[in-house]
């Protein structure tokens, strides 16, 4: 009886044992970002999946294993959205405030299980293919999704930030084809691991040296060891691939950088360091004019060329900025300013960047473009439009300002970006392409966890490396940054710190590969695979 028990057991554990492995295998990539950002393991966490759905019978569904690894990543790597909670600050009670979280945490995870699961999918098509067609179509797939979930609203976790800000060496791929290129060197070399272990016992050796094992051939007569047999092309070819494309990375990152002294602009940032749950009252805004307005003259007498605010650094309309005492101080200083306040279109409303020049006149306006799902906009607003219209400060209806917007300032034209256009690298391509010469971003990342703004700046080296420009960040809360274009950060800010700094960055006009063919390499890998099926096809 207890032999049959236990053989139960064991069979329950073996059932169970491919979604525990895709899960923890999720998990490991998911803790390659802030806070823990453990890199390295991005490059062997995808070969258990890998594994699992070449290996497992055909007649079984891969998916769930697939979906599990999906949910593992997605939910650690953004488990900074409970931050959000609790939202009593809105308004909104303890438990709805609970379940909002919950809700965004848990659909963004599932979302992530959704697109591995797909991918798994196809995998499983080919799983009776040839390793290499597997390797590229395995990896033309995985870039092919992640362009068709960036393209849309709701995006953050591409496996090419794993590597950011760790290893800005392999980030300088992003310079050929954008993230797409980062993504395809981690699965295609997970692949190629994972290939390896496949094959591992149809290893070919020499006979002579099969022969010496089989009798016993002493190790130190033959030179042959017992290791050997876990040697294969597979794996050396992953060898070869990563440090080749570290070679190419590091190529990349050692271009000096140019600096053409009529090139230089001192930019100065002011992190205010006002909690969100203050900037619907008059308290807070009380306190943002007060930070900003000082912060403005500290870098004012500091001989800066120009000041940076936060996304929403004034939480007024634009109407009313003219009567701000920051704009008077513009006008005062004759120093320009970017300051982040909201824009008025129609009966809504815009979160707008606007540049103020030397006589504190508007001479340009950028409006986000991509809003977040929930917190700026109501996806199925019919249905949650009466809860989550709350969570905005304003009472007005929120719009995203144009996807071709350009943003001319009084130092030439810049790449402007809000909070979280940062994990759209198109948004940063196209305006790099359209002559930005430098990137101004501006975010508020106060309310969520402290792994959250890191990530966030990971994102904002990504851009600079892959439009090759300087980049000034201004954040509420932190962390506020300068960024070369090799991606080397230059100042970071505190947390939860009112700060001020100025730092010298330089236009740059130059265009990546990116830049000016886009994303190239996505399109290249999917023909390759689809000529290499019908290779195959005819082969066979």
């Amino acid at each position: 009886m207890q032999k049959k028990q236990n053989k139960k057991q064991g069979e329950r554990l073996t059932a169970l044992l491919p979604y525990l492995t895709a899960l923890a295998s999720g998990i490991l990539m998911g803790l390659t970002v802030a806070p823990v950002g453990a890199w390295f393991l991005a490059w062997i966490a995808l070969v258990p999946l890998w594994v699992l759905v070449v290996t497992l019978t055909k007649g079984k569904n891969q998916s769930p294993p697939a979906f599990l690894w999906g949910i593992g990543y997605h939910g650690v790597a953004l488990s900074w959205i409970t931050g959000i909670h609790p939202m009593t600050w809105l308004g909104v009670p303890w438990l709805p405030s609970l379940a909002i979280t919950l809700f965004c945490w848990g659909f963004i995870s599932l979302l992530g299980g959704v697109f591995v699961a797909i991918w798994a999918a196809v995998m499983v098509r080919i799983a009776g293919q040839k390793p290499w067609l597997r390797v590229l179509i395995g990896t033309a797939v995985w870039c092919g999704l992640e362009s068709l979930w960036s393209a849309g609203p709701l995006w953050w976790s591409s496996l090419a930030y794993t590597q950011s800000p760790h290893n800005l060496v392999i980030v300088h791929l992003g310079q050929l084809s954008g993230p797409n290129t980062v993504t395809a060197a981690i699965v295609a070399v997970n692949g190629l691991i994972a290939e390896a272990y496949i094959n591992r016992r149809d290893t070919k050796i020499s006979s002579v040296s099969r022969q010496l094992l089989e009798v016993g051939e002493p190790q130190g007569r033959t030179g042959f060891s017992a290791p050997l047999r876990f040697i294969n092309k597979y794996l050396v070819i992953a060898t070869g691939l990563l440090i080749t494309l570290h070679l190419i990375g590091f190529i990349l990152y050692s271009r000096p950088i140019t600096q053409v002294p009529e090139a230089a602009l001192k930019v100065g940032i002011v992190q205010g360091n006002i909690p969100n749950r203050l900037l619907r009252s008059s308290e807070g805004f009380r306190r943002a004019q007060e930070n900003y307005t000082n912060g403005y003259l500290t870098l004012a007498d500091q001989g800066v060329d120009a000041v940076l605010t936060p996304e929403g650094a004034l939480p007024i309309f634009q109407r009313n900025l003219m009567q701000t005492a920051l704009v008077s101080a513009v006008k005062k200083k004759g120093v320009v300013a970017w300051i982040g306040a909201f824009g008025e279109r129609g009966d809504s409303y815009t979160i707008s960047l606007f540049t103020f020049n030397s006589k504190g006149e508007i001479v340009s306006r950028y409006d986000k473009s991509k809003l977040v799902p929930l917190g700026e906009y109501i996806p199925f607003e019919e249905i949650l439009g009466g809860l989550v219209q709350r969570l905005s400060p304003l009472e007005a209806h929120q719009v995203p300002g144009s996807a071709n917007q350009i943003f001319d300032t009084p130092f030439g034209r810049a790449i402007a970006s809000i909070c979280y256009e940062s994990a759209f690298p198109e948004q940063f391509r196209r305006q790099a392409a359209m002559g930005g010469q430098f990137i101004l971003s501006s975010s508020n990342d106060a309310h969520y966890s402290a792994s959250m703004p890191f990530q966030h700046h990971a994102q904002d080296i990504m851009r600079a490396i892959e439009t090759d420009r300087w980049s000034a960040r201004a954040t509420n809360t932190g962390y506020s940054a300068f960024v070369d274009p090799h991606g080397k950060t230059l100042w970071i800010s505190r947390y939860n710190t009112y700060e001020t700094h100025a730092e010298t960055i330089y236009r740059r006009q130059t265009q990546t590969l990116y830049v000016r063919w886009s994303d190239w390499l996505t399109p290249l890998l999917l023909g390759l695979s689809v000529l290499g099926w019908f290779v195959q096809k005819v082969i066979n």
